[in-house]
């Protein structure tokens, strides 16, 4: 059956418009359930497929406005967004809650046709079940009321959580007039800090919070004082500190009490035990001793490492200091690198345009699973620097799906990397509505003359949210609820991401993605060597602060006691004493810009990147054994992980793929940490 591309119009977009007619979508959707409610004898075709095109039409109209919201924030838009979203939450609320559709679907999964089903229709109909379930179908009354109210109300805390971090970032801004206040600064971060300043008609050089600005603050910036400021103004967005307004403190409180209540309503012992209950872990209990015994692996090589930086920064750096502080680290590691191995990022970034590195990834990836990537000429899209692309099977000319791709960082764009979905893969009637996504990242733009040229942090930050991309867009998957990531238990949906990230690292991949932006030459050996040698330079300090957002998510979400903000520092404080290497000032407060997890869908569930990080870096050794670009193994990958989306247990389709159960030692090997 042929494929078909729904692409949105953003350009025929009216923002005027959005919310009166997404009223009248909800309206024909309404009408659509009341009809599904009065099906005799429901079966795939006459319900779980109309109920999916029912979601799928609503899913297809927001998502353009919702993604703009994120990448394109302005006044209109975010205003048509917060009247949408109370109307949409509360939709899905009561489709959730709808118990006429819920008997539906449990009378499908009790039929005897049922057996006849295949793979993804059956983990379908299971998943929904699930859902409702977790949604509230089985309460009535002044419970099923207070888990409506309570749905509304973190939706618009989320938003809000999201608008804090936003506004707070937007609102720093230093200028300097001249270049002196940026000594130690490479040339590029210069010219991006000239840049920034013109484009605000203002004389010298600005700074910002854009993640490029902030990165080059605290790697290079010789001004002790600078990078402290800029520390101080990254930890301390949405606390409130320069504006009250926008303290996210009060919405933490609040969305955790919410949590707590929700999943007591739901009979959950915390929010923690609801959030796993549709993931691979079996408990929370499970996650903290996981995290706690690479904690118990980890934290001596960290303490190493900081040790060995802060003899480094008092003893023997050029520009010593007395006592070693936390603005202090990224500039003296820099540095320390460069002195044990004679590297530093910089010396890669000129070997790694984006106008390389790009159809690069694409080749990499084209040799791995047989696919073929072209731009899409003439594409309405929502900003100039955003562009469309489409996947084809190289074997016989099969559209596969589209994404765009939007890369670089500019002011109204929410901070981060994602892969959002745009369109799901779904089989209509009479053709197959290919899956769509959107790339999301924030790399350093082009500055001037010179073309964006990327970190090898963030090549690696490119090749992770494609191969989420690759997830939803290479699925063979017909049903919606299931196709791409749909479906896939949280704690694996990390697994193609940061199994695509390897290929950043090896001579036959570096080769496709790289090219210095005025000679051509490849990346020569000698700097790989170095970099693959310093790849696991402090990396004990890497791994204990990813555990550290791990366990403070995790042991926060099995609080019910309702705590407050105090309380909810008193478990980071904890965390951070049995784990991290080095104390932070009381006033950094970065929970207040966790988004992952009080703005998006990783609350109880931030472990996911190191539990996935065991899957894929066992997934990557076999490529280790058998070839990076091996065909079979890469057609293997794709067939059993990639095209199978949410049909089977994560679980099931890593053994399919691995022939056993996932094993820790490839990802203690990855990061250095193997005994």
């Amino acid at each position: 059956m042929q494929g078909y591309l729904d692409l949105p119009e953003f350009s025929k977009i009216d923002l005027s418009q959005v919310e009166s007619k997404l009223d009248e979508l909800l309206v024909r959707a309404d009408q659509k359930i009341a009809a599904l409610e009065k099906v005799t004898d429901p079966t795939w075709d006459n319900f779980l497929y109309e109920l999916d095109e029912t979601v799928d039409e609503i899913q297809r109209f927001y998502s353009p406005v919702r993604h703009m919201n994120a990448v394109v924030n302005s006044d209109q838009i975010r205003e048509v967004h917060n009247a949408c979203l109370p109307k949409l939450t509360a939709w899905y609320t009561e489709l959730g809650q709808n118990h006429a559709l819920y008997q539906h679907t449990q009378t499908i999964a009790d039929s005897e046709s049922f057996k006849s089903f295949d793979q993804g229709q059956r983990k379908s109909v299971e998943d929904q079940l699930l859902s409702f379930k977790l949604g509230g179908v089985a309460l009535q009354g002044k419970d099923r009321k207070r888990y409506q109210e309570i749905a509304a109300e973190l939706s618009q805390l989320s938003t809000k959580f999201n608008e804090n971090v936003l506004d707070s970032g937007n609102d720093f801004r230093l200028n300097f007039k001249d270049a002196k206040a940026l000594d130690g600064f490479p040339q590029n971060s210069i010219d991006l800090a000239l840049q920034s300043a013109k484009e605000k008609d203002e004389e010298g050089y600005s700074l910002t919070l854009d993640f490029p600005n902030y990165y080059a603050v605290m790697t290079f910036a010789n001004d002790r004082d600078l990078r402290k400021q800029m520390y101080s103004a990254w930890n301390s967005r949405a606390t409130g500190i320069r504006d009250e307004k926008w303290d996210n403190a009060p919405i933490i409180e609040q969305t955790i009490k919410l949590r707590t209540e929700k999943a007591a309503l739901l009979g959950f012992d915390s929010y923690a035990d609801y959030s796993i209950a549709n993931k691979m872990v079996d408990s929370p209990q499970q996650v903290i001793d996981f995290l706690n015994d690479l904690a118990d692996r980890a934290k001596p090589s960290a303490m190493k490492d900081y040790k060995e930086l802060e003899a480094f920064a008092t003893l023997e750096a050029e520009i010593k200091v007395e006592t070693l502080e936390p603005w202090d680290v990224s500039y003296y590691s820099n540095q320390l690198k460069k002195k044990l191995y004679d590297f530093s990022e910089q010396d890669l970034k000129p070997y790694f345009p984006a106008s390389l590195c790009v159809p690069g990834m694409f080749e990499v990836t084209g040799r791995l699973f047989g696919i073929e990537i072209t731009e899409v000429k003439d594409a309405d899209v929502w900003h100039k620097d955003v562009t469309l692309y489409q996947i084809t099977d190289k074997s016989n000319g099969e559209l596969r799906g589209a994404f765009y791709m939007d890369n670089y960082a500019r002011s109204g764009k929410r901070a981060g990397a994602w892969m959002d979905v745009c369109v799901g893969r779904m089989k209509k009637k009479d053709s197959v509505q290919l899956p769509i996504a959107y790339l999301t990242c924030n790399l350093t733009p082009p500055v001037g003359d010179q073309p964006a040229l990327l970190t090898h942090n963030e090549l690696t930050t490119l090749f992770h949210e494609f191969g989420h991309g690759l997830h939803h867009m290479l699925t063979r998957v017909d049903y919606g609820s299931v196709s791409g990531i749909s479906g896939v238990e949280w704690d694996a949906v990390e697994l193609p991401s940061q199994f695509l990230e390897n290929w950043c690292w090896e001579r036959e991949s570096i080769d496709l993605v790289s090219g210095h932006y005025e000679t051509g030459d490849k990346l020569p050996q000698d700097l790989l060597d170095k970099a693959r040698t310093a790849k696991n330079f402090q990396s004990g300090l890497t791994t204990v602060r990813q555990l550290e957002f791990g366990l403070f998510d995790m042991k926060t979400h099995l609080r019910t006691d309702n705590p407050d903000a105090a309380a909810i520092q008193q478990i980071l404080d904890d965390v951070r004493r049995e784990v991290a290497a080095y104390e932070v000032p009381a006033e950094v407060k970065f929970q207040n810009a966790f988004s992952h997890i009080f703005a998006g869908g990783y609350a109880a569930g931030y472990f996911s990147y190191k539990w996935a990080e065991v899957l894929s870096s066992d997934a990557y050794a076999k490529f280790e054994e058998e070839g990076i670009f091996n065909e079979q193994t890469g057609r293997h990958f794709m067939q059993s992980i990639l095209e199978k989306g949410g049909t089977q247990k994560a679980l099931e389709l890593f053994v399919d793929f691995r022939g056993r159960k996932p094993e820790i030692d490839a990802l203690l090997r990855h990061t250095g940490l193997a005994a």
